[in-house]
């Protein structure tokens, strides 16, 4: 298995790391009281949605290399299931002219 053929387990695993960071460090940010800790019984949500849009610029940028291997791998793999339509479908049309020639 080649570096890129798993980019966007990877690019995935990446991003989850970056988010379960952001999740800790808001956590203790939390706990310390240095953030508010949401409203009532809001406080994992809060904790939660504080780390997503933590997360999401971060990854972003941090990222970006990863995100570009995914999509050159995934636009190759788009490429190859095209390719294969098209032979699938000349095949098909040979077949068929045969049996139209034959009847």
């Amino acid at each position: 298995m080649t570096g890129k053929s798993n980019a966007a387990i990877r690019y995935t695993a990446m991003r989850l790391g970056i988010f379960a960071g952001c999740f800790l460090v808001v956590f203790t940010l939390v706990r310390l009281r240095w953030v508010p800790a949401g409203l009532g019984d809001a406080n994992l949500a809060w904790v939660v949605l504080l780390a997503l849009v933590l997360s999401a610029p971060l990854s972003f940028v941090l990222l970006r290399k990863q995100r570009e291997d995914m999509g050159v791998q995934i636009a190759g793999r788009v490429a190859g299931a095209k390719e294969r339509l098209a032979a699938n479908r000349t095949q098909e049309d040979a077949a068929d002219d045969a049996a139209r020639a034959g009847s």
